[in-house]
This record gives C-alpha cells, structure tokens and sequence, in this order.
C-alpha cells in the first residue's frame, strides 16, 4: 500500500511517497521550463501552482537522443527538476546532511531517474537530491552575443543548490551542510563547481566518481578508439562562440547576414530534433564569462578554487567500458595488427617506450592491453594529478574501486569486464537495468554508504567499525572491493611513474 505524505514549498504544495523507510519525491520544479524564449537563458523562477502537485512520476529526462551506452530518447525541454529522497524520520528542521547528485553520461545523455538512492537515504541518514538539468547543445552551446554561452548546465545545477538553501530544510535536509557530488561527466561539472564564483558557499564538501581529463588533455584513441586526442574538458568562450555560430550556418538553423538579435529568435524557433544532432559538439562548458571566468584545469592547478573537503576517485579498470562498447562490442577489437598502429596515433615518438612497458604477452587479448593503457593514461594519471592539486590547499580523500567481479553497467560480451568504469554506481544506487549484487558486494555497497555519508556528515570518510581511511597528503589511496577494504600501491599499479615522464 502506497502511502502519500505532503510537503509545502515556496511555489505550492508537491505530495510524494513513503516506501520501504524513506520518503520519495519525484520531478520537482526548481527552475521554470526552459522553452520558446527561455532557451539558451538562465534558469528562470517556478511559477507558483495552486492545489497539491503530484510528485510521485519522474520528471521529464534532458532531450537527448539514444546512444550506445545510453538507450533512451527525450525531446521535451520541460527537464527542470529534481527528485529528493530521504529517510522516513526526516521531518522538516531534522537537520540531516544532503547530498546533491549529477549524473553521468557524457554530457549528452542520462537522467536522475535511473538511480534510486533509498539504500544511500536510509542507510546513510542523509537527504539525497538528483535533479535533471540541460545537456548537450541545450547545456554547453555557445554563440555571439548569447548571454551566459556555454554554461547553461552548470547555472541549472546553481539553481539546484539554491532551491537546496530555500527548500531542503522541509525535507528534513540541513541547507548548511550540503555536498555536490557526481560521476563521469557529473564529476566534470562538480569541478566546475569548484572554481565558478556563483557556486561559492551553495555547497561545503565535493564528491568526484572518475572525472576524467579535469586537468589534463587525452591522447587520441585513448578515450574512445577513433577519436582523436581532446584538450582538457573546458572551451574558451571566444572558441565555443566560434563553433557555435559555425554549426549553426552550416546546418541552416540561422539566414545568412541576419542581425545578432535576429539571429538568437531563429535558434530558438529550431526544433529541438535537428539541435541534438549536433549535440555530440556542446559538451564542454564555456570559460572566460561570468559564470566560469577561467579554465578550471588551469584554477584548479593554481588553487584558486573552493577549498571546501574533496573525496574523488575511479575504478580500478575505467576503460574497459570504452573499449568493450566501442571496439570488442562494436565488432572492431584491437588487434595484434592494429594495437602498433594505435600507440602510434596516441603517443607519437613515445609509442615504442609504451609498447615496452605494456606488452601483448601481459594480456589476454590486445583489447584488453588497450584497454589498461587507457586506463593508465587517461583515467589513473589525471585523477592523480587532480587529487594532488586538491590536497596541496584541502582536506582530500582518494579511492579506488577495485572489485573486479563488479556487475557490468551494460552486457558487453566479449571482454572481461572487471571494476570498469560506472561499475562502483550500482554500490551506491539501485542502477535502472543493472545486473543484482552478491551478498559479499552488497555488503561493500553497505561500507562504501557509510563512508561517503560520513563525508557527508562530517567532511572525512572516518566511520567506527571500519578500516581507516588517511587523507591523500599522505599518499594513501584507499582500495574498495569485497572483503578488501584498505591502502593499495595505486601509482605503482597504474605505472604513474612512466606516465609522468610522457606528456
């Protein structure tokens, strides 16, 4: 029997759910639809609604179309919103932590309802929020004259965290002891965060789950085979500005020698379909405005960010994922023919002394030497480096996911999985479509809960009962697998020594 409970806000009145010990609220509005002329503009107000709302269905997910890695399809613009889980004793004033949580999906895909965060709620005692927020060429599209190019995303997850301070608080939620965390992409925009002069003070710790090239760029192939080699994640505002009135002529969404104004009223008459086709090309927020006024690899390297307490990490195997989906998947595994051929490509003069340190008679298959290298280089080395950067200014925590019996997040047959990349979700959430947990890795999921809500608590992962956990100014990286919880050698294992002497 499903029981309703009601919540009044601000805006009116929203009834949720109460299940299995925690309260549910799903598809919340903290920002107006962002349509007709709202798109391409800072989130604009709720309008305030009369009579209770429901708020028991999801809310809309970002436009998106399906991928790959990602199979669903959304046009509706109407995303702004946000689902709030919390324990069942979590009355207003409780003052319980709260955890605001970006998902992944690289920057053009997923959605907060593919992650139920009861288990983390009630386990943990913190009041969890996942919102929904604009991606791809609705997020990071860039044009002359466009207030606010490139950042559109990230002023959404402001807005979040401002509703967080408004309205958390009848959720049973402490508005002054909020953490920002993210995985993937979501990790991305949390260190985006970090160094965006609106976000100071809405949010006191940080959470980054394998937040890829924050500080430094990626050899091609080494992400995705076939791709060439990517710069840091970030776009100066003058480039992205560049490319979006580029796209925009060539796909004929604006008529030749129309005035700037002109011009933004045609962007926003294109139907949504034709915008994300180009989507694939808005996924790197904007730097040199006001929302991000530098590069957060170069703030961050320098500092110059929000020193509040930082927990991040990846998995022990990130890029099996990419190379599983993209290659073995995809028909088009490396092969003892091509793996050369590859080195070549991503590290030029360097791919013999590669070769050397990575031989095929290490490995299974050559997809799966490829896919360590990868791992090494593009996911292992820069997480290092950011971790260090972090901890020279703030208290800093690092991990890594290490079961490598961890249930893939997709079915990809041809390549061992092991601790790939997204494979640490379903320890923390119950993953939409995920494959079920043993027992022993439920019980790790239980210990990884607890630990990343002390964090939440506290601004440390310390919880009685379990192994210790030294801050990353001493080196200690902490390995999470099932009945494995402890110190691990993590630039030994990932050969960062070798890695620091490439470029």
């Amino acid at each position: 029997m499903i029981r309703h409970v009601t919540v009044r806000l601000t805006s009116g009145a929203v009834r949720g759910r109460r299940d299995d010990g925690h309260l549910v609220f799903r598809g919340v509005p903290y920002a107006a639809a962002p349509v007709g002329e709202l798109r391409w503009r800072a989130p604009a107000p709720v309008e305030p609604w009369s009579g209770v709302r429901d708020a028991t269905v999801p809310g809309n997910p970002a436009p998106q179309l399906a991928q790959p890695f990602a199979d669903a399809t959304s046009l509706d613009e109407d995303c702004l919103t946000l689902d709030i889980t919390a324990p069942d004793d979590a009355v207003e004033g409780a003052g319980k932590p709260v955890l605001v949580w970006l998902h992944g999906g690289g920057g053009t895909n997923g959605s907060a309802g593919d992650y139920d965060a009861g288990r983390l709620a009630v386990s943990g005692d913190v009041v969890v929020v996942k919102p929904n927020f604009r991606l791809g060429v609705l997020s990071c599209f860039a044009y002359p004259g466009l207030d606010g190019s490139g950042t559109f995303g990230l002023l959404d997850h402001q807005a979040v965290l401002r509703w967080v301070r408004r309205e958390i608080t009848r959720f049973g939620g402490d508005p002054g002891n909020v953490t920002l965390g993210g995985e993937s992409y979501g990790a991305l925009m949390v260190a985006a965060h970090l160094t965006s002069p609106g976000s100071a003070g809405l949010f006191h710790r940080a959470i980054l789950h394998s937040a890829f090239s924050v500080l430094g760029s990626t050899p091609a192939h080494v992400f995705v085979p076939g791709l060439p080699a990517l710069p840091p994640r970030w776009s100066p505002l003058a480039e992205a500005q560049q490319l979006g009135a580029a796209v925009a002529a060539e796909q004929g969404w604006v008529k030749p020698g129309s005035d700037p104004d002109s011009a933004l009223a045609q962007l926003r008459r294109v139907p949504v379909k034709d915008l994300l086709q180009a989507s694939g090309s808005f996924i790197r927020p904007a730097f040199g405005g006001a929302v991000l006024p530098s590069s957060p690899a170069t703030a961050i390297a320098e500092g110059r960010f929000h020193q509040v307490p930082v927990l991040l990490g990846a998995t022990r195997d990130e890029a099996r994922f990419f190379v599983g989906l993209f290659a073995d998947t995809a028909g088009n595994p490396v092969t003892a023919e091509t793996f050369p051929r590859l080195l070549a490509e991503a590290f030029g003069d360097a791919a013999d002394d590669v070769a050397a340190r990575y031989p095929l008679t290490d490995f299974a298959t050559p997809s799966l030497a490829w896919a360590r290298i990868s791992t090494d280089r593009a996911w292992a080395r820069p997480t290092w480096d950011v971790a260090g950067a972090f901890a020279a200014h703030t208290g800093t925590w690092f991990y890594e996911f290490a079961d490598r019996d961890a249930p893939p997040p997709l079915p990809l047959p041809g390549l061992a999985p092991g601790a790939q990349h997204a494979a640490d979700l379903a320890y923390l959430f119950d993953v939409a479509g995920a494959p079920p947990l043993s027992a022993a890795q439920r019980a790790l999921g239980e210990r990884m809960i607890r630990y990343w809500t002390a964090f939440a608590a506290h601004g440390a992962p310390a919880c009685p009962g379990l192994p210790g956990w030294p801050g990353f100014d001493t080196g200690h990286v902490q390995s999470l697998a099932p009945g494995e919880i402890g110190g691990t050698d993590y630039a030994a294992d990932h050969r960062l020594d070798f890695w620091a002497r490439l470029p």
